[in-house]
């Protein structure tokens, strides 16, 4: 007997394959990536070989789009040339711009999707199919928002594109149907809450409004915020103002603000308010001010100790600006713990405040362990395949990690130059370049060149081409075969010499050709 999850995923192909019959387009949406994709795939072999010959380029490009190809990548690929593809955050976003520019222009008829499409995304869907309208959360299945409902919903039919579409939630028994109907056909809306109630975006918005000097007194910002729709939500001003009390008093015990507050004022009375340098220049960067003072105190015991690529890596992933972290899952707790015992001495923050393993702090200082090692593997050369194997990470995934680690890193250096540690600064733009290339330190000299990534400055480097230098000295024959022609010839142009020139030779056969140096 088939489970209702299969049902569901029956009645989602049956829909959408009923779509291309009426040449139409379809999304569908599923709660997981495992979901979607498996979606996709089951969709895809009941489909006869596409005639469209923009597919094969497509699925030549999808499979091509990471320097590995990877099983999600073979999968999809596989999807495309049906006229199918998966869409998620687990992909590398080269692939989600391919699909979503492919779905647009026709070529791609139907994409499986989890809810992240549902937002900003303006796509020819006449009809929306939602298979799954629960979620797992920690109180197990729920059903999704309303809101969330009504964006999948809104994917279809799109003014530009349709008259009108069509959303299908699917039920595989009446009792889900009455639910569905009274829940999200006739249910209202969850109440909207400003974000500025969270207290990372709070303080961030302070400590803004301050730098840009947009208030300069204690008055000027709580009238400020006494007109944001957070306060309108809020309505109880006075405590209101005592959470803004709270954030200036801790942006001022970080000495990134400074008053003119005197001891024993009262309640009403005004004073001003301004941003110190290292306040300032916090804001700049747009980063929690959070972050910012758990990256100095960081950097002040790194610049008393020889901290390792470790350090910097588990330092960055234990910010609320790198979540979620890779989860440790019961299978790789020896491995995690046995790796926080090699590198305990190296970590760059007070692990003494990680007292208990059974609270949330610790699970998640465990999970910055975890993704310190992604990144250290990735310094290290390791591609997407190793790193999906090993960690359970999509390139998706990857792309927006390095990405947000990159920023850290570029964060941490512009601290280190503001506070005077001068020892770190080098070490932290290295670090950045490594993992913008994913390359060794070794192979930095080579990455500077202008279209060599870390696979061809492997293989120079392995070749004993170490630097400019070696570059310079190298004969051109051997760099052709090493890189190509057109890459040989490249590189070196760059450091000042010119093979453009080919001559051939009398005596010899047509298209043997003399590799002599026109400089």
């Amino acid at each position: 007997m088939a489970s209702a999850s299969e049902n569901n995923t029956e009645a989602a192909i049956t829909l959408a394959l009923e779509t291309i019959n009426i040449q139409k387009q379809a999304i569908v949406f599923a709660n997981t990536r495992l979901s979607a994709e498996k979606t996709a795939e089951e969709m895809a072999k009941k489909i006869k070989q596409s005639d469209q010959e923009n597919l094969a380029e497509l699925e030549y490009e999808v499979l091509h789009a990471l320097s590995t190809s990877t099983k999600q990548c073979k999968r999809l690929a596989f999807c495309i040339k049906k006229g199918i593809a998966f869409h998620h955050a687990g992909l590398a976003p080269a692939q989600r711009s391919l699909i979503e520019d492919s779905f647009r222009k026709g070529d791609i008829k139907v994409i499986c999707c989890t809810p992240t499409l549902a937002y900003g995304l303006d796509l020819p869907a006449f009809r929306v199919v939602i298979r799954d309208l629960k979620r797992f959360t920690y109180r197990g299945m729920q059903y999704i928002p309303v809101l969330e409902y009504l964006q999948m919903s809104g994917r279809a039919g799109r003014p530009k594109y349709d008259n009108y579409g069509e959303s299908i939630a699917i039920a595989n028994t009446e009792k889900i149907r009455d639910e569905i109907r009274k829940t999200y056909i006739k249910g209202k809306p969850e109440t909207i809450y400003s974000k500025l109630a969270a207290e990372p975006v709070l303080r961030t918005y302070i400590l803004s409004l301050i730098a840009s000097e947009f208030v300069g007194t204690k008055d000027q910002l709580f009238n400020f915020f006494s007109k944001t729709f957070w306060a309108h939500h809020y309505q109880d001003m006075w405590q209101l103002q005592k959470i803004i009390d709270k954030m200036m008093d801790l942006l001022e015990e970080w000495e990134f603000i400074k008053t003119d507050k005197k001891d024993f004022m009262s309640a009403d009375e005004d004073y001003k308010i301004n941003t110190t340098k290292l306040g300032k220049r916090v804001a700049e960067l747009y980063i929690d001010p959070l972050t910012a003072n758990f990256f100095i105190t960081c950097l002040r015991n790194a610049s008393s100790k020889k901290p390792e690529d470790f350090s910097y890596f588990q330092m960055i992933s234990n910010t609320l600006e790198l979540r979620p972290l890779l989860r440790v899952k019961r299978k790789d707790v020896d491995f995690v713990e046995s790796v926080l015992l090699r590198h305990e001495d190296a970590l760059l923050e007070d692990t003494d405040v990680y007292e208990s393993e059974y609270n949330d702090e610790y699970s998640t200082f465990m999970a910055s362990i975890k993704t310190a090692l992604f990144f250290k593997d990735w310094v290290n050369e390791k591609d997407e395949e190793f790193l999906l194997e090993k960690f359970d990470i999509k390139p998706g995934e990857i792309a927006s990690k390095l990405e947000r680690g990159n920023w850290l890193l570029y964060t941490a250096t512009e601290l280190s130059k503001l506070l005077g540690f001068k020892g770190l600064i080098t070490d932290l733009i290295n670090l950045r370049l490594r993992l913008k290339y994913g390359a060794k330190g070794e192979l930095l000299p080579l990455l500077k060149f202008k279209n060599i990534g870390r696979v061809r400055a492997r293989k120079l480097f392995n070749n004993t081409i170490k630097d400019v230098s070696g570059v310079k000295k190298a004969d051109f024959m051997k760099l052709s075969q090493l890189l190509g022609n057109n890459t040989a010839v490249n590189i070196k142009k760059q450091v000042g010499q010119d093979f453009t020139k080919l001559k051939v030779k009398k005596g010899r056969r047509k298209g043997q050709m003399s590799l002599k140096k026109y400089s």
